[in-house]
Order: C-alpha cells, then structure tokens, then sequence
C-alpha cells in the first residue's frame, strides 16, 4: 500500500513540475496578463477596463504597435509610428460575448483615422464555426473557430479569415486564411508564457 502512495505521489509531482516548467497560462493566470509569440513578433496581453485587452506588439523588423482588442477578438483602436485607427461600432458589442457555437452576428462600424475622412461604413461579421483545440508548444488550449468577414457599405469583402479565439485567454492565438482551399494557412503564435515580473 505504501509503495502505491508513493508511486502516486511521485507521478502527482512530476506532473505539476512537468505542467510548472511549461508554464501554461490557464484563464485566472491569463487575468495577469502573458505572452504569445513566435519568431518575429512578442505580443503582450494585458486585460484593461471595459471588456477591452490592451495589446503590446514588438516586431522584428517594424515599429512597436498597440491594440484594444474588445474581449480579444474585435480590434477597436490601434497606434504606431505609422499612424493610429479606430473602429467606431454602431452597436453594443457586449452583447455579442460570450460566444457560443453556432452564433451568427454583424456589427456596422465607422473607420477612423486622423486628417482622413471615413469612406463609408463597414460591416463586421463573425460566424463561430465550432470548437477545436490549439497547441502552444506544450500547452493545449480549447478554442472556437470564428469566421470573421469585414465587408465595405457596398458589399465588397474588404477581409476574410478564421480567428482561432480562446475565451479562457481572450485572445486570437492563431488566424486561418483561404479555408477550405488548396492555398489554406494557418498564421499563428507558437510560445506562451507568464509576463516578465
């Protein structure tokens, strides 16, 4: 009986040391705010007020970026040395969280950029597909495929991907494009870890 304990107890710990030195960020860890990247980019996540993520982007070979991401799918604000955008939407996007399988939604929105006059609306629809899981090197994540289409006042699609979104994390750890085609790819973050203390 002891010898059992024991074996037990050893393969308790080697667990917990195993899942400790992967460091995986489960979703109260995530509430401190972590790390995604992969070779050429390091993105920061970092919950702020109002349902919002705030989003740091260091680039290899491009000026540092800043996004608000609304429950880390639906990017509102972003800022760099190039310029600075907003998505001003028409709608409470409040009620379009949590996401559930199934759901269907679009949001009319405004683009704005300083010194340009907006071009009309757009319209921003989000189909989530299903759910499937994601690796990050070690660490597993349960997500949901959401189709995400930007298309102009006219109707033409401006944009077309799949966002691979963990609610847990709330964040886009990888985006799908050309689904469904010979061309399909997957762009997505390999790495996750705890932010620096």
């Amino acid at each position: 009986m002891r010898v059992a304990a024991t074996s037990i107890t050893l393969v308790i710990l080697a667990t917990a040391g195993a899942a400790h030195g992967a460091e995986c960020i489960d979703a109260k860890a995530a509430k401190a705010g972590f790390v995604l990247s992969k070779p050429g980019i390091s993105s920061e996540f970092r919950p702020a007020a109002g349902g919002m993520v705030h989003v740091a982007n260091t680039y290899e070979s491009a000026s540092p970026q800043t996004q608000f991401l609304f429950g880390g799918l639906i990017e509102v604000f972003r800022d760099s040395n190039t310029g600075q955008l907003a998505m001003i939407p028409f709608s409470d996007l409040r009620k379009l969280f949590p996401l559930k399988a199934g759901a269907k939604s679009k949001t009319i929105f405004v683009r704005l950029a300083p010194n340009k006059q907006p071009k009309g609306t757009e319209t921003l629809e989000l189909a989530v597909k299903g759910k499937e899981t994601f690796s990050l090197g070690t660490c597993k994540y349960n997500v949901l495929a959401v189709k995400e289409t930007i298309k102009s006042q006219a109707g033409e699609t401006l944009d077309e991907f799949t966002a691979l979104y963990a609610p847990d994390l709330q964040a886009v750890l990888a985006k799908r494009y050309d689904e469904g085609t010979s061309a399909e790819s997957v762009v997505g973050y390999e790495v996750i870890k705890p932010l620096a203390e």
